[in-house]
């Protein structure tokens, strides 16, 4: 009887019934995990440092939340053109073409003219600041408020710190130096030297070398001396000019389609924010890492001259960045939001980096003797 009886339970528990089997299997259903596959374009050409590959960078993003996910989230990394041109991708974002895009905001200005406020503002923010915007400041709040009739959301996922003001084919001594000028420059600063009568051109990373060699335009602004030095540029201009006026930091974004990001569980969601912030961190610190040598090369083996501004120059530039800023803030009132916003931290920032950075860099300058 005993025998038959048990006979019966495993028959029950086979056909799927509550037993033994049932309660064994149940875990391993539960184990099972579905994969979500996602395609991230970029708006940088494949192996370009920090746009693409290495540390901090967007495929290194893909590493992060693949790993970080245990494999739930899969994103696949397309360079410039591999899979749509390298401007293309807010509207390949937005269409759901893709789900993901890692470019800069500043190249969407023609269709919001607020976003470049989220990759640089000439005589901004520097990057602790940028960071302290976004991430504590509302800046992050104003992005996505600006991006949601868009469809869209984005996160800061990479920064330059601060840039090199550009290369230039002849000396810039003066303001009338900038008169006639072709200059490859992105971004709000384009629209600063626009109103000094330079010919500004927006080209991807990868055409301004051949455009500067060919004499295409006078000058150009990429990055800094490891980018800059990657892309050949000291052999089309020996002229190298400092201040960081243009991009004292400079945010790689993350663009994600915002239809598809709703679709993402909390944890996947929490993955991609702070794998998008570790990001931003990383890279930074790749480029403070990598610049002084780089420029240290071009300038012994390179024959690269390099200078800053002249502080005419510099002033200039700041009141016609002002004029600027104010008259195209007056034009939409999204920007009047995003601008006012960013103006008010700027200033709060600055009153404590005056009396916290500004006197250290000042004392190490002088070796800690007395200013």
């Amino acid at each position: 009887m005993a025998y038959l009886e048990r006979r019966r339970f495993v028959k029950a528990a086979a056909l799927g019934g509550i037993g033994v089997v049932g309660a064994i299997a149940a875990p391993g259903i539960v184990r099972a995990k579905e994969t979500i596959n996602w395609k991230m374009t970029n708006a940088y050409g494949a192996g370009s440092p920090f746009y693409a590959v290495g540390p901090g960078s967007p495929t290194d993003f893909c590493k992060k939340v693949a790993e970080m996910s245990d494999g739930r989230l899969a994103i696949q990394h397309f360079a410039a053109g591999e899979l749509i041109p390298a401007l293309e991708g807010f509207d390949a974002v937005r269409a759901g073409t893709v789900e993901m895009n890692a470019a800069n905001s500043y190249f969407w200005a023609g269709k919001l003219f607020a976003a470049q406020y989220f990759t640089t503002v000439p005589f901004g923010l520097n990057f602790q600041g940028m960071n302290a915007w976004l991430y504590q400041g509302g800046g992050l709040e104003l992005w996505h408020e600006l991006y949601k009739p868009q469809g869209l959301i984005a996160f800061p996922m990479g920064n330059t710190g601060v840039q090199m003001t550009g290369w230039f084919r002849k000396p810039i001594e003066s303001v009338e130096d900038f008169k006639g000028l072709k200059m490859r420059i992105p971004g709000l600063a384009g629209k600063v030297y626009a109103a000094l009568g330079v010919e500004v051109k927006l080209l991807p990373g990868g055409e301004i070398f051949p455009a500067l060699e060919r004499g295409v335009i006078d000058a150009a602004e990429f990055v800094g001396p490891y980018q800059d030095r990657r892309l050949g540029l000291h052999k089309a201009a020996k002229y190298y000019y400092t201040t960081g006026w243009h991009e004292p930091s400079n945010v790689t974004e993350l663009l994600i389609n915002l239809k598809a990001w709703a679709t993402l569980p909390k944890d996947l969601q929490a993955i991609v924010k702070t794998a998008a912030m570790a990001c931003n961190v990383e890279s930074q610190a790749w480029s403070e890492a990598n610049n002084a040598d780089a420029l240290e090369d071009l300038v012994k083996n390179g024959g690269v001259k390099t200078g800053q501004l002249a502080p005419a120059i510099v002033r200039r530039l700041r009141e016609v960045t002002e004029q600027v800023l104010e008259a195209e803030a007056a034009k939409d009132p999204a920007t009047r939001k995003v601008h006012d916003a960013f103006m008010a931290f700027r200033a709060k920032h600055r009153s404590w980096s005056e009396i916290s950075e500004k006197p250290y860099h000042a004392l190490i300058a002088t070796d800690g003797k007395e200013v």
